[in-house]
């Protein structure tokens, strides 16, 4: 077999196009264990999310995870199931759709904007290949996480780079490392808050909760933890609160071992024990809402509360399609495309005109 993947054919005189690709984490197909379970095995095979030698980690993940967490992860999925599929899939969906907008509103039409995620379907690599087939030679990669982690950032680097060593003419390549502290992102979170509070008043606390990792990942050099930090201090600045006013904390931890702290379930427990009534709840580390977001937060977290004597929980949805963020994400993909914006579209009778003179100087095609 063939090192390469087969290329689209070559004709002199094709315009060369600029691509953008959002990637997003991922989502089972169907909220049913059978759909499940392959993109959990997908997921938790990726050594960057799991740093557990193999040889330690395939017994417990294919003896015990894979025969055990579907059924439970399907049950969570399907009580936050949208009419259209999977909540991050249709929000990831609908802002490349918007993002496409806004720059042919921009006179910017020609980009190939699409979106792809880095566990299930649309895959990196189905979706590259059709950015190649449409004339792509440009690309810029936009991982949806605005903190850097090995354990999500890299992996998209890494899938990406695993899928054009494949490719005998690959593109020119531009990477969005993160995007914590990019002013526009911020704007957007704050501009979602007050919005929330403008409809529902303030709370007595405002509690950001990013998704956890294990405090290993920390000590081991990854700079996630002091990005989740930045973000959090951004935003409060942005919301002129004072410190006591916001706390912020980690979720979703996972197995025995000691994770980023505080944990937010037990934070939340514990404000309602010491007389908090009211506390809104964001999650900046997440773009689109989905399963962590509207299940583990919205519904779990919000009964724990409540059940510890708790008054009023409120869940602030995350960016999905508010048009500050939409803004954001086309400020943040028009600083790095740069100079790839400045080329001017491609014109018809000069490609015709390439190509007449290609052919006549002894091209094939």
């Amino acid at each position: 077999m063939s090192r390469y993947w087969l290329e689209p054919s070559f004709k002199h005189g094709s315009a060369a196009r600029t691509g953008v690709l959002l990637v997003n984490l991922g989502t089972p197909a169907a909220p049913t264990p059978a759909a499940v379970r392959p993109y959990l095995k997908q997921f938790l095979s990726d050594p960057r999310v799991v740093e557990i030698p193999r040889l330690l980690w395939w017994p417990i993940l294919n003896g015990v995870i894979l025969n055990t967490r579907p059924a439970a992860s399907a049950k969570k999925y399907a009580s936050i199931w949208m009419e259209e599929g999977s909540p991050l899939l249709v929000h990831t969906l609908r802002q490349a759709g918007l993002l496409a907008r806004h720059f042919a509103d921009a006179g910017h039409d020609g980009i190939d904007i699409r979106y792809a995620m880095r566990y299930g379907a649309p895959s990196i690599p189905t979706t590259l290949n059709a950015m190649r087939a449409r004339g792509c030679t440009r690309i810029l990669v936009l991982p949806l996480y605005p903190q850097f982690s090995a354990s999500t950032t890299a992996t998209v680097f890494d899938e990406v780079a695993h899928c054009l060593q494949h490719w005998r003419n690959p593109p020119e390549l531009r990477f969005v490392r993160d995007f914590h502290d990019h002013p526009a992102y911020i704007a957007a979170l704050a501009d979602n808050v007050r919005r929330h509070w403008v409809a529902h008043g303030r709370p007595d606390r405002l509690v950001l909760s990013f998704h956890g990792l294990p405090r290993r990942t920390l000590e081991l050099g990854d700079p996630y933890h002091c990005e989740c930090r930045t973000t959090a201090r951004l935003l409060s600045e942005a919301l002129a609160l004072e410190p006591d006013r916001v706390l912020v904390c980690f979720q979703s931890r996972f197995g025995k071992a000691r994770w980023l702290e505080p944990y937010t379930q037990p934070t939340l427990e514990a404000l309602a024990a010491q007389g908090v009534g009211r506390v809104d709840v964001m999650c900046p580390g997440f773009v689109s809402d989905c399963l962590e977001t509207l299940e583990e937060i919205a519904i779990e977290c919000k009964e724990a509360f409540l059940g510890k004597g708790g008054k009023a929980f409120h869940y602030i949805a995350c960016l999905n399609e508010e048009a500050a963020w939409i803004d954001a994400l086309a400020d943040l993909a028009r600083q790095h495309l740069g100079s790839w914006l400045e080329r001017p579209p491609p014109d018809a009778a000069a490609l015709a005109g390439t190509r007449e003179r290609a052919l006549a100087s002894g091209a094939e095609r």
